[in-house]
C-alpha cells in the first residue's frame, strides 16, 4: 500500500496556522499514513498499534468537528486527503 505524500501546509487556513482542525486532520493522516507502513513491516509492534488507532480515533473526532460546524471544510478535507467518508 502506497500513498501519495501529503503536504498538510495545504490545509492551513492562514500563514503559521497550526491548530485549525483542517490542518491537525492533515498532520494525523500524514502520522497514520507513516505508521501503517510501519505496522506492515513490524506485525508483532503491538505498543505501535495502539498509538495508531489512537490518532485514528482522534482523526474521526476532528472530522465529526468539521462536519458539524464548517461542512464546506469538511468536503474540502476528505476530498484532499483521500479519505472514503
Amino acid at each position: 500500500m502506497i500513498t501519495t505524500p501529503i503536504d498538510p501546509k495545504q490545509f492551513q487556513l492562514h500563514e503559521g496556522d497550526t491548530g485549525s482542525a483542517d490542518f491537525q486532520v492533515a498532520l494525523l493522516t500524514q502520522r497514520i499514513n507513516h505508521l501503517t507502513q510501519h505496522l506492515i513491516a513490524n506485525k508483532k509492534d503491538f505498543s505501535s498499534r495502539r498509538g495508531l488507532l489512537k490518532q485514528v480515533a482522534q482523526r474521526r473526532r476532528l472530522l465529526d468537528y468539521l462536519k458539524n460546524t464548517a461542512p464546506e471544510r469538511y468536503q474540502k478535507a476528505i476530498k484532499g486527503l483521500g479519505l472514503r467518508r
